[in-house]
């Protein structure tokens, strides 16, 4: 277990383990990280559970809409008032278009959360959104994690949010 405070810390500077975690660290704009979230789309096999507030770049829309074709159970949690964005509306869209859910969050604050769990294997977060300026201009940060555990207890919480009808709903297009 990965325990936060703990006065032992660790240089991470690619893909060393961090208290025992195959932990990669991806900056902007750099190291492109949105193009190496993309590369783990086009691998997985069982599921993508994506929960990020800015969702507009075509290379992610493009592979989680051909994780979809092929058979990958694609899911998206945003926020609804970056979605009412046009461009998130046109993305959402065109992932409604490929059967890919979408919710949004129903409640007074932000759905502010970056992560994406695939295949209980790998979860990534940071403070990176989907986004072209996320991947190419802004100064952001992605994680990948290739542990079970911890992908599990991110899908976990992923389905708790998806199953909580009191706090999201099904995104409807504006347009």
């Amino acid at each position: 277990m990965l325990l936060l405070g703990s006065p032992v810390l660790l240089p991470v500077t690619g893909n060393e383990p961090v208290f025992g975690l195959p932990l990669e660290v991806w900056y902007a704009p750099e190291d492109e990280p949105l193009t190496r979230v993309v590369e783990i789309y086009s691998h997985a096999k069982r599921y993508i559970f994506v929960a990020v507030y800015g969702l507009t770049a075509p290379m992610a829309v493009k592979a989680l809409v051909e994780a979809k074709k092929r058979g990958v159970d694609v899911r998206v949690l945003t926020d609804r008032e970056r979605a009412a964005d046009e461009k998130q509306e046109t993305a959402l869209a065109a992932l409604r278009l490929a059967g890919i859910p979408v919710k949004v969050n129903q409640h007074d604050n932000l759905m502010h959360l970056k992560q994406v769990v695939v295949d209980d294997e790998i979860n990534m977060h940071g403070s990176m959104n989907h986004t072209t300026s996320g991947n190419r201009y802004n100064d952001e940060r992605v994680d990948i994690i290739r542990d079970r555990a911890v992908s599990v207890k991110a899908r976990d919480k992923f389905l708790s949010m998806w199953k909580d009808e009191t706090r999201y709903g099904e995104w409807k297009s504006g347009k």
